[in-house]
């Protein structure tokens, strides 16, 4: 299902400048390996069956992939993901639908990772 254009996408399509952040991302997008990832780590993420449900488990990785490629503190990453259409672009997230995860939950999938090495 195709979903509306946000006032913030569509102020963005119209640059003609393509930063290196957006370079590097678009690059990343393409060397890493999403779905072998996926599949490791899916078998020991929470499935929400009590409690609100959880963010998904791909949006959760980029944003990971994110904090380690930026060094990021969990707090910083929230930050960073409010201020960069770059970095929600590349984790999937649009302000108009949905909020960015907050630094409790970056801290918990990063302590989940942790945990299933």
């Amino acid at each position: 299902m195709k979903r509306q254009m946000s006032f913030a996408e569509a102020e963005s399509a119209g640059k003609k400048r393509v930063t290196k952040r957006q370079r590097f991302l678009a690059e990343m997008e393409k060397v890493v390996p999403w779905q072998r990832l996926l599949s490791a780590i899916g078998p020991h993420y929470p499935r929400g069956e009590r409690g609100r449900p959880p963010i998904g488990l791909e949006r959760m990785l980029r944003i990971y992939f994110l904090q380690q490629w930026y060094g990021l503190s969990d707090e910083g990453l929230e930050d960073a993901l409010h201020d960069s259409m770059a970095m929600r672009a590349f984790a999937g997230i649009d302000l108009a639908v949905e909020d960015v995860p907050d630094a409790t939950t970056l801290l918990k999938f990063r302590r989940l990772l942790n945990d299933t090495t």
